[in-house]
């Protein structure tokens, strides 16, 4: 007999099921590389590695709104060793947002999918400000989610179940009627220890089958889930992440 994926929960949910909640880094927005983050490892003087130490550990209190853009990057420019003048903060600043900012248009097609059929929609994101201000100012494809919740902008990040219980209040749906799609096992589980049903994302293919194995009956359009099960290439599967960068 085969086994369920790891990715989802043992049973079938879809009927009690009236609202989806997504993460947006590798989830509605494509992973920067290893090459993006090596731009901003350059500007430090520092290896890739050294860099990606420094940024997953000090990514907390820039995500939940403790520091500012300035202060976060004069903070991690200490931790490197490495001075930077305003111009370059204004640089890194900039580069941030271009390499977050890459969106997945299957997956906004499934968010609009959702919403025709009338699914209410959840966006639930550890973002930095500035990534936020460029969102809200140029992409119109926001208004497709009901209610919309950012770490910076209410001073708390994931995996706190404060900021699950958060974003349910504002789509006026209990744990058990909501289901959370994030790629990072720990925001997984957490949400999952609320009561809330969760896949672990890794393509839009692998998303589409768990769909399928819940008997969700709103999927992916566009993509067969052959290549989530035996491994073959697909259009919509990304390539895996060596390194899963946070966001």
């Amino acid at each position: 007999m085969q086994k369920s994926p790891v990715s989802i929960e043992h049973r079938c949910v879809s009927p009690s099921i009236s609202a989806v909640i997504f993460d947006y880094g590798q989830v509605l927005a494509r992973s920067a590389t290893r090459e993006d983050f090596g731009r901003m490892a350059q500007m430090f003087n520092v290896s890739f590695e050294v860099f990606y130490t420094l940024w997953e550990a000090s990514r907390d209190t820039y995500d939940r709104g403790d520091l500012t853009a300035e202060e976060y990057w004069l903070k991690l420019a200490a931790q490197a060793n490495t001075p930077i003048d305003r111009s370059k903060i204004e640089i890194l600043r900039n580069v941030e947002v271009e390499i977050w900012a890459h969106v997945d248009p299957d997956m906004l097609g499934w968010v609009s999918q959702l919403r025709a059929a009338g699914v209410k929609t959840g966006l639930l994101s550890n973002m930095p400000g500035d990534l936020v201000t460029h969102l809200r100012a140029n992409c119109e494809w926001l208004e497709n989610f009901d209610f919309k919740t950012f770490s910076s902008e209410v001073g708390l990040i994931k995996p706190d179940p404060a900021i699950y219980e958060y974003i349910l209040h504002g789509l006026g749906v209990a744990a058990s009627e909501a289901l959370f799609v994030d790629d990072r096992e720990i925001n997984i589980q957490a949400a999952r220890a609320l009561g809330i049903h969760a896949i672990q994302f890794r393509s839009v293919a692998q998303l589409r089958h768990d769909l399928e194995v819940l008997d969700f009956p709103i999927l992916p359009v566009g993509v067969k889930t052959s290549s989530a099960v035996s491994g073959a290439a697909s259009p919509a599967e990304r390539p895996e992440q060596e390194i899963k960068f946070q966001l």
